[in-house]
């Protein structure tokens, strides 16, 4: 691989960084302001954030904005529509189990994203890349199943699961977008998606929520300062995704994304006081090799 190719690695590292801190405090805005009301922080006040790197970025290298076809935007509605779904899910996931946890079942989402991106881009892996998948996913699955689960406890299973679904949907879809643009400056493609994105979910969800819940709303804009920083954290943790996305298959991304899930244990640890238990630090494990071997075999 040249020394361009390893760049959607660090980009892929940056976001899952990015994304831990921003569901960190997501998590913690759900008491306030409910599953929606934190939901749609990420997107009203990343939004901002993602115009500044828009701007900045055609100031530096003087590039124009693209004139993107019809199919991008499918995509993009494809990408954003899923992703608020998504992050509902999860953060309704988080409600009832671990953090850590919850960010392990969502993590089933390479298997699905692999299908998905098969399915509907044509990506395709190779035998060695399938087993990397299957290794990290099996870590996923190590940590999130418990001898003896109760019925009742398969509930937040299916959220995370679920949200993991959507979670891949919306990795296409995006993928889609930046690659519908066909241009060779990969950094406007996928900051040019990141701001369309962010504007159709921070207007539909605006809307939603001014005509349903005024009141929601309204206690958004009071968090304003907690909401700021995950705003950011958000829109900084999606430009990486998208420069990923830009640059490597999008279950190749998700993959290595499994790192998330060694970032959230330590929030969990440090800042939530969850502790980990032996069934959890093998899953760990297996997640590292996966990821290890799907780097490898690029």
């Amino acid at each position: 691989m040249t020394d361009t190719g390893w760049l959607w690695i660090v980009f892929t590292v940056l976001a899952a960084a990015g994304q831990t801190v921003r569901n960190a405090m997501q998590r913690e805005l759900t008491a306030t302001l409910g599953t929606t009301g934190a939901t749609h922080v990420r997107f009203l006040f990343g939004f901002p954030f993602a115009l500044i790197f828009l701007f900045g970025l055609m100031l530096v290298t003087g590039a124009p904005l693209p004139h993107p076809p019809a199919i991008f935007w499918a995509w993009i509605i494809d990408g954003m529509g899923a992703q608020i779904i998504a992050t509902a899910l999860m953060l309704a996931a988080m409600g009832e189990r671990s953090f850590v946890v919850t960010i392990a079942y969502i993590k089933t989402e390479p298997v699905q994203v692999a299908l998905f991106g098969l399915i509907f881009l044509g990506d395709t892996l190779s035998v060695s890349m399938v087993a990397a998948i299957l290794i990290a996913t099996a870590g996923v699955v190590m940590m999130s199943l418990k001898p003896g689960a109760r019925s009742e406890s398969w509930r937040p299973t299916w959220l995370g699961l679920a949200s993991g679904a959507m979670f891949a949907l919306s990795a296409v879809g995006y993928r889609g977008a930046i690659l519908s643009l066909n241009l060779s400056d990969f950094m406007m493609a996928a900051t040019f998606t990141l701001v369309m994105g962010l504007l159709l979910q921070s207007v539909i969800l605006s809307a939603y929520l001014m005509l349903r819940s005024p009141d929601v709303m309204r206690a958004i804009l009071q968090a304003w300062r907690p909401s700021l920083f995950a705003g950011f954290m958000g829109a900084t943790a999606s430009q990486f995704w998208y420069l990923a996305f830009a640059l490597a298959t999008a279950a190749s991304v998700r993959t290595v994304a499994l790192v998330e899930v060694l970032f959230a244990q330590a929030i969990a640890s440090f800042v939530f006081h969850q502790k980990t238990s032996a069934r959890e630090s093998i899953g760990i494990v297996l997640i590292v090799l996966g990821v290890a071997a799907l780097i490898w075999a690029h």
